[in-house]
C-alpha cells in the first residue's frame, strides 16, 4: 500500500509517495497553483486512495480543493506541528554537510532548497506510527 504526503502552502506545496514501509518513492516541492494538476497526474500513474494531509497552513481548503479534483482519495489530516524542524534535521541525515558547512552547528545551518516534501514524507510517517501504535 501506498500514501500521498501533502504539506500545503501557498506559495508551495510538499508532495511524497510514501509506502507503507515509510520509503519514500517519491517526493518534490511544487509551485501551488501546480500541485492539484501534479496530484492528479500522480494518482493516474500509481492509484494510490489516501492522502495524507498537514493540518495548517491551508489545510481546510486544500483539502477540498483536493477532495473535488479527486474524489476516489481518502483524505486523513495530522498534526504537522514542528514538522519543519525535524524536515530539516533530516536533509541534513540525507544530505551531509559538506566543506566549511560542517563547521556550522546543524541548527544554525538552512538547507540550500526547500524542504516541504521531506515534511511531507514525514506527515506520512507520522501517520503511520499513529495507526499501527495508536495512543
Amino acid at each position: 500500500m501506498m500514501y500521498f504526503g501533502f504539506d500545503p502552502g501557498k506559495d508551495k506545496c510538499g508532495l511524497a509517495i510514501v509506502s507503507s514501509t515509510g520509503e519514500a518513492i517519491r517526493h518534490e516541492v511544487i509551485p501551488s497553483d501546480q500541485a492539484l494538476q501534479t496530484l492528479q497526474i500522480w494518482h493516474q500513474q500509481q492509484f494510490i486512495q489516501t492522502l495524507i494531509l498537514g493540518d495548517q497552513t491551508g489545510s481546510k481548503v486544500w483539502r477540498s480543493r483536493i477532495a473535488e479534483a479527486l474524489p476516489e482519495l481518502t483524505i486523513i489530516a495530522i498534526d504537522e506541528r514542528y514538522s519543519s524542524q525535524e524536515a530539516r534535521d533530516r536533509y541534513w541525515q540525507l544530505y551531509p554537510a559538506q566543506g566549511l558547512q560542517k563547521l556550522v552547528p546543524q541548527g544554525m545551518r538552512t538547507p540550500p532548497r526547500p524542504i516541504d516534501d521531506l515534511v511531507a514524507i514525514i506527515l506520512v510517517e507520522r501517520y503511520l506510527a499513529k495507526s499501527t501504535n495508536p495512543a
